[in-house]
């Protein structure tokens, strides 16, 4: 039966010898579990994809060999060994009636190891080592090693495979100059250069079959200097078409490019025209990538003709049933993905197990379940932040009633800062989210109610959580009184005229959303492709090698903004790992004065007085309209010694707990955890 809403999306994908339900497929994603110890985790988790109606999911990267390690002990598929395990989660996705393909991926010289070896000896920024330039013989040896892989991802009950040909690793490491100067057959003209990837998938074609799914990832776009010109990138894939894939898969950017390609700042589909150029030149299905998170973007990119299917990564993180929900008309019960990197890039950069920030049982599904309780309990709320909010659908899921209360006019608590900061719109998503599951889980909300002790005692709650969040510290400098002084909830929340010349006191998370705010004035370039492209030096592969402009448009900053840390270090120092680079590079961009190692001295008409260092020298006036203030935060947390004294089961979370610059993250993994428990 065909869906009326998403009629393109939920059309079949007929690939000869197979066919995919739907155009969706989930795309590559490390997960920190691939190293062989966890195929239990990844048995769980993949199954809960399959079972969300995933019209093809392919893994996290496997290396084919010692060599392509991504970092040591990572996940390799070298032996029938290795492949017997993997088996166990073919089956499990085979059972939910799913498709699976296993991503081979060599790291090339974004080894994080000694052994590490590329087409020449060139270091990338992005790691230590140094890689040994392999010779012929070698170069036909990797081959021999992604042919096997092939062979044995077979073997272990996959449908397929995806051979990873982007994003800087070792396939495209042969393609461009930048990383290959070899004067041999594997290096100097393009035919040459591009001989790799085309060997590769000849080779594995032949040893895998004609009924077996080959996905090549083509970097389509490089986004770094001397990047493929977009008619290499053309014969590549005629070649490719020619050697026998299945389908081709978009790749956006290495990953040492200096240009946003995932981050919540990146416009929704801002890639998808580069998928939809290289569908004139060839004729096997393309998949296109890149910030689409929800099924009317998904839908509206396969309409406009940009691809034959959309590949959805860290969206199938945030919610496993997101293909389910949307083929049943339930759009609006999808948790969306924000785009924010924090649990699942960073996590992965850092080593450390994937999950997702909206999602905290994603990767953790063998020990994180919402089961339903044994008695019915009632449970109080107070707090409808993203702590709040998450203790208190869980609850409701898990069967017990919830009273929630807000003193505020809406739910969202600190996330109604952050959806106005632009390049942070995804934020009205969660609120929408939260505001629907609210409604569906019949979970009691007082808003515009402050509730004391007394209150709350004499309902006869089980257990109240406290979810009050924080208040802004107090940075004791002399003058902080003055009308020139404003704190960052009057600028986002309260709307408060600002003046031209601000000075920002602290340069922490809260300090980079105001600074960003204040920026733009209103007006986000995240809701602008063409403003985007233009001032990240986006061109079309076309006109400029790589896609990377010569120039870029200046943006125009409506005011002049101050920076200011007491830290001698690196401004924004705590921000995400993958995207701290970003929002230091937009300030960067639009003039913003970072200034580190100060005091603040004094506020008077003047402005804003600093010094410099332990001994206060070169004492300076700022002279400024506006001092905001973004100096942290503290908890706040006054009911939680009444309560106790009153004899009431109380649990302190979020920020009210611990005050870290509005770590969402920390307060949803915590709350779920709790409330899965009580």
């Amino acid at each position: 039966m065909t869906n009326t809403q998403y009629p393109h999306l939920f059309t079949p994908l007929d690939l000869g010898f197979t066919s995919l339900k739907n155009r969706v497929l989930m795309g590559s994603m490390h997960t920190g579990l691939e190293d062989g110890s966890n195929h239990d985790r990844l048995s769980a988790y993949f199954a809960e994809r399959a079972r969300g109606e995933v019209g093809l999911i392919v893994t996290g990267g496997y290396a084919p060999n010692r060599a392509g390690w991504v970092y040591p002990f990572a996940g390799k598929l070298s032996t029938r060994r290795e492949a017997r395990k993997h088996s166990q989660m073919t089956a499990a996705v085979h059972a939910e009636g799913g498709k699976i393909a296993m991503q081979i991926l060599h790291a090339g010289r974004y080894a994080y190891h000694p052994f590490a070896v590329a087409p020449s000896r060139v270091r990338s920024p992005i790691s230590p080592f140094t890689p040994r330039e392999l010779s012929a013989s070698g170069v036909e040896s990797q081959i021999r090693d992604f042919v096997r892989c092939a062979q044995l991802a077979r073997e272990a009950g996959y449908d397929g495979i995806e051979i990873m040909g982007s994003e800087g690793y070792f396939i495209n490491e042969f393609l461009v100059t930048h990383t290959n100067h070899r004067k041999d057959e594997w290096g100097g003209d393009y035919s040459n250069r591009m001989r790799l990837p085309v060997e590769i998938v000849e080779r594995s074609r032949e040893a895998v079959g004609k009924d077996f799914i080959i996905i090549y990832r083509l970097s389509m776009i490089d986004l770094i200097p001397d990047g493929s010109s977009w008619e290499e990138t053309v014969a590549l894939a005629k070649a490719l078409e020619a050697a026998g894939v299945t389908m081709i898969n978009t790749g956006i950017g290495w990953h040492e490019a200096r240009i946003p390609t995932i981050a919540t700042s990146v416009p929704r589909r801002a890639f998808t025209w580069v998928t939809k150029k290289m569908k004139q030149e060839v004729t096997v299905p393309l998949v296109t990538t890149n910030r689409i998170n929800l099924p009317s973007v998904a839908e509206q990119v396969l309409a406009d003709g940009c691809s034959d299917m959309v590949s959805m990564a860290r969206p199938l993180l945030a919610d496993a049933e997101f293909v389910r929900k949307a083929r049943e008309g339930r759009a609006d019960e999808i948790n969306v993905c924000i785009a924010c990197n924090q649990a699942c890039l960073d996590h992965t950069f850092s080593k450390k197990t994937s999950s997702c920030l909206v999602n905290p049982r994603a990767c953790h599904e063998t020990e994180l379940n919402y089961v339903a309780a044994p008695k019915r309990r009632k449970f109080a709320v107070v707090g409808s932040g993203p702590a709040g909010l998450s203790a208190a659908l869980v609850l409701a899921e898990r069967g017990h009633d919830v009273d929630m209360f807000d003193a505020a006019a809406e739910i969202g608590g600190q996330l109604n800062m952050a959806k106005v900061i632009p390049g942070k719109e995804e934020f009205h998503e969660m609120i929408r989210y939260y505001t629907r599951q609210v409604e569906l889980l019949g979970i009691n909300l007082h808003l515009n109610t402050r509730v004391d002790a007394d209150d709350l005692a004499a309902n006869d709650y089980d257990d109240v959580i406290i979810a009050t969040g924080v208040t802004p510290r107090d940075p004791k400098i002399d003058g902080q009184d003055h009308p020139k002084v404003l704190s960052y909830i009057d600028v986002l929340r309260n709307n408060a005229a600002v003046g031209e010349r601000v000075a920002i006191i602290g340069a922490g998370g809260i300090g980079f959303d105001v600074a960003e705010f204040l920026l733009h004035d209103g007006h986000s370039p995240t809701l602008d492709l063409d403003q985007w492209l233009a001032e990240w030096g986006v061109a079309d592969p076309a006109d400029a090698r790589g896609g990377l402009s010569h120039s870029r448009k200046q943006p125009q900053p409506s005011r002049e903004l101050t920076l200011l840390q007491r830290k001698a270090g690196k401004h924004g120092a705590n921000l995400g790992k993958t995207t701290g680079w970003i929002h230091r590079a937009i300030l960067k961009m639009n003039n913003v004065k970072m200034i580190g190692g100060v005091n603040y001295e004094r506020i008077g008409d003047e402005g804003l007085l600093i010094s410099y260092g332990d001994k206060r020298e070169d004492p300076t006036w700022l002279d400024v309209d506006n001092i905001v203030m973004c100096a942290g935060q503290i908890p706040l947390r006054d009911l939680q010694e009444p309560l106790q004294a009153a004899g009431i089961s109380t649990h302190v979370i979020g920020g009210a707990d611990v005050a870290t610059e509005l770590d969402a993250k920390r307060a949803i993994n915590q709350a779920s955890r709790l409330a899965a428990t009580l």
